[in-house]
């Protein structure tokens, strides 16, 4: 099952050395891991999907908060959150194909960032599966790179799971 850690750091040189090697030390591999700077000037918040149980991420948990630049760590799996990730896709085109990708493009609310004669470059933003699914619907158009983001997680301050909601819709 995948999980999704938001930890909260000291931005300070070497911390995420530091963070990594509690995961590779154990033998985890990462899925997606996101860093960036918050509200407040000094502290980080970093973002991990990872693979694991909820023993295994128990025992991270543990780990982490014992190193000093850690502020806090929260296992925000089950928590309702807005989530977001960002996928960079290019595509081989040509004048037969392109106004069947710009269709999808306009479907998902994604945007052209770049064009040539031959390619195409999207920019897709979105909760994971949004992403997951324009990538496979673009799939049978040559794809000649995909760069995507971690995911990033904020959880919702009414405690309101959109998820639950769309499912009984």
């Amino acid at each position: 099952m995948k999980k999704t850690l938001s930890i909260t750091v000291y931005n300070e040189s070497g911390v995420l050395t530091r963070i990594a090697t509690v995961f590779s030390s154990r033998g985890f591999n990462l899925d997606s891991i996101a860093v960036g700077p918050t509200e407040n000037l000094g502290i980080s918040k970093i973002i991990i999907v990872l693979p694991g149980d909820h023993q295994t991420i128990e025992q991270i948990t543990k780990q982490l908060k014992k190193l000093i630049q850690v502020i806090e760590v929260k296992d925000i799996t089950s928590s309702p959150c807005v989530e977001r990730e960002l996928m960079l896709l290019k595509l081989q085109t040509n004048l037969k194909n392109r106004s069947e990708i710009l269709e999808i493009v306009q479907i998902f609310r994604s945007k052209v960032v770049d064009i040539a004669e031959n390619s195409m470059t999207i920019e897709v933003t979105g909760d994971p599966g949004k992403i997951l699914t324009i990538q496979k619907l673009l799939h049978p158009y040559p794809i000649l790179e995909i760069v995507r983001t971690g995911k990033i997680s904020v959880e919702r301050e009414l405690g309101i799971n959109t998820e639950l909601l769309k499912a009984i819709s």
